[in-house]
Formats: structure tokens, sequence, C-alpha cells
């Protein structure tokens, strides 16, 4: 049997065989499941997606006078100070006083890329905080903590969307037109990580994840993760939504390529977060799940005028650009970044290779209690 330990002394003498997520099913085609198991270590998987439950926390540094800061803006974006003195949150979707198109994903990726923000504060006056306002640029050089925490991240699987309604419908998952022209879905299929690790048996609390180009952690269960969904009797796993993970990870180290914030015409603000995992090989029932492919994912397809579930497709046709809806056949457009996708997945299998990302084994398991889905 194989070990984390063992699997990281490999990794540190540069004798780790680490494929990718596509690769593996590959090789699984071609060999039996044991034969992968002798011969590969881990294997890399990666998302990279809108993914609006998604914030930094900053610590902004004291200011002369001493201010405790209750309604701040950065670049005009509001963010939550009630928190302690100069600690605030910047969620992703909150937008900007003076320009809907621009939010809190817009004021990250900023301080991503080493600029300055302007930070702008009020405050009610105390004997230990006598100021009542702060006006400073900030930026990664001049504070002293910033980090995402991400509440939900990694959705093992997502519904696809049509809009069976007369006109057109701007929503999260894209502009949808009307009487069917069109099916929006996101998700990377059989590379994503939660599709490849459906129970999370070698994820969970304390994992080292690739977090835009930057070491992370899952921090803990996402919110609205839950294994209770309906799911396909032929493979274990859900059709739609499923499990989700908080996340963490240094905003310092991360790669401005592999974080983006956009504005989704209708909705408004979102960040793509792209999130890599590399699943170390165990024992067979981790190496027979990797086997998953494309063909074999249903999603459900969602009818966002009426909220009614038409039918299910697969993940193989989504990604070939055309699907079958009730007989007709429809184009499909995806908001995740496939390309940037499988470049994390690339990028996470050399850092392994190399010797700079080591794995870990979870302290807790982040599984969900399925009693407690609804």
């Amino acid at each position: 049997m194989k070990t984390i330990e063992s699997i990281n002394r490999k990794i540190r003498e540069g004798k780790a065989v680490v494929v990718t997520a596509s690769e593996i099913k590959k090789m699984l085609q071609k060999n039996g499941p044991e034969r992968v198991l002798a011969r590969v270590d881990a294997v890399t998987c990666a998302t990279f997606s809108p993914m609006c439950s998604s914030g930094a926390f900053l610590n902004v540094g004291h200011v002369h006078p001493p201010t405790k800061m209750e309604k701040i803006t950065l670049d005009g974006v509001l963010a939550c100070g009630a928190l302690a003195a100069v600690d605030l949150y910047l969620g992703a979707t909150e937008r900007s006083e003076s320009d809907p198109r621009v939010g809190g994903a817009h004021v990250i990726c900023r301080l991503i890329q080493k600029k300055g923000v302007e930070l702008k504060a009020r405050g009610r006056p105390t004997a230990c905080y006598p100021g009542s306002r702060a006006r400073k640029i900030i930026d990664l050089n001049n504070i002293r903590q910033a980090y995402l925490y991400n509440p939900r991240n990694c959705y093992q699987n997502y519904n696809a969307a049509v809009n069976s309604g007369g006109r057109r419908l701007f929503t999260y998952l894209g502009s949808l037109k009307e009487r069917m022209g069109n099916v929006f879905y996101a998700g990377t299929g059989e590379i994503s990580p939660l599709i490849n690790d459906p129970r999370l048996r070698t994820l969970g609390l304390g994992s080292r994840i690739f977090c835009c180009g930057a070491p992370g952690y899952i921090a803990w269960e996402g919110t609205q993760s839950s294994p209770g969904q309906k799911t396909d009797p032929a493979t274990g796993l859900p059709i739609g939504p499923g499990l989700t993970l908080a996340v963490i990870a240094d905003m310092r180290a991360m790669d401005p390529d592999y974080i983006r914030a956009v504005h989704i015409r209708g909705y408004g603000v979102s960040l793509y977060i792209s999130i890599g995992v590399a699943i170390p090989l165990l024992n067979l029932d981790i190496v027979r799940s990797l086997a998953i492919t494309n063909e074999q994912i249903l999603t459900n397809v969602v009818d966002y005028a009426t909220g009614n579930t038409i039918q299910t497709v697969n993940y193989r046709d989504l990604l070939y650009g055309r699907v079958s809806i009730n007989g007709k056949m429809v184009p499909a457009h995806t908001l995740t970044d496939h390309r940037g996708a499988r470049q994390v997945m690339e990028l996470l299998k050399k850092k392994i290779e190399a010797g700079e990302f080591l794995l870990n084994t979870p302290v807790k398991s982040v599984y969900p209690d399925p009693s407690q889905a609804k």
C-alpha cells in the first residue's frame, strides 16, 4: 500500500510519477487499475470558473490618528468592517458605488497585480480610537495580511441553463436566448477535482491545494455542500450541484494569470478562481474513481424561465458545443475557462515533479453529513 509519506518521499527524490486527469483516463483505458496504481503516484485535476462566493480578508494597518474603521470603501467598493479597527472583508460580488460593472473582484485582482487601491473609511471616535476618518493608498507591500477566504468554491457539478420564455434572460450562467436558443453551463467535467474524488477520500480540512497559482488549503466544507442531491446510479455522482469547498490562500503568492474579475451582463460582478488539486493514488478504489469520463458525467438542464428541470445531458455533448434538448439541437456555451484549467493542471504537475509541492493528509473529513442535506 502507498501512503502520503511514501509519495512525498518520492517527490523529494524527484522520482514521483505524476499525471494529469486527462492522462489518467487514457492510461486506465489501456491498463487495469492495478497496473496504474503500481506505476502512478498522483493525479492533478483543476477547475477555473466564476465563483461568486469568494472574497478577501485584509488587515490594512492603523492610521494617525487611530480610527476604528466602520464604513469602508476600496476604490469605491464597500467592504465589511464589522470585525476590528482595521480588519475588513471584501466580497467579490460587492459592486462599486459609482460603476456597477466594477466590484470587489476587480479590487482583489488589482491588489494581486501589485497595484495601489484607495481606502476611505469613517468611524465613530472613541477614547482609544479618536479619529473619525481615514484615507490612504494600500497595496500588498504596505498592509500586513491579505488572503482569500472563499466560502464556496470548486462545485462538484452544476446545472446547465436554458430559457423557454419569450424574452432573453441575463443570468449568472450567461445570456440565455429566448425559446431555448442556447444552453449555458459551467464546470470542467472529467478533470474537475471533486468529480475525480467524489467522496472526498483524499481531500479534507487542511489539504494543500493550488489556488490562483499559489499554495492554499481547504478550510472547511463549502456552503451549500451536499451529498444528498439526486445521483446517477451508474456512477454515484450527483446530477447537478453537489459538494463544494471553502478554501484559503495568500494573495501575495498568487499569479494574476490565474484569477480574473468579470462583469456578467444583467447579473453583476464575479471572480474567476482557479483551483488545482493533486489526488494521491493510495488504493484501488481511488484509482477506479479516476476512470470517470465526460460521457458518464450527467447534469440537469434547468429552464430558468420556469424553474423546471427538463432533462439531463452529459459533459461530452456540452463540450462538443451542441446538445439535444427536447429533440432540438441547441448551441452550448460555457462560462468555464477550460484552457486555463488545463494550464493549471499541467503547472501543478510540473511543480510536484520539481519537488515544489508536497501532498498532505487531511486533518478532518469535510464530507457533509447526508442527513443534514436539504
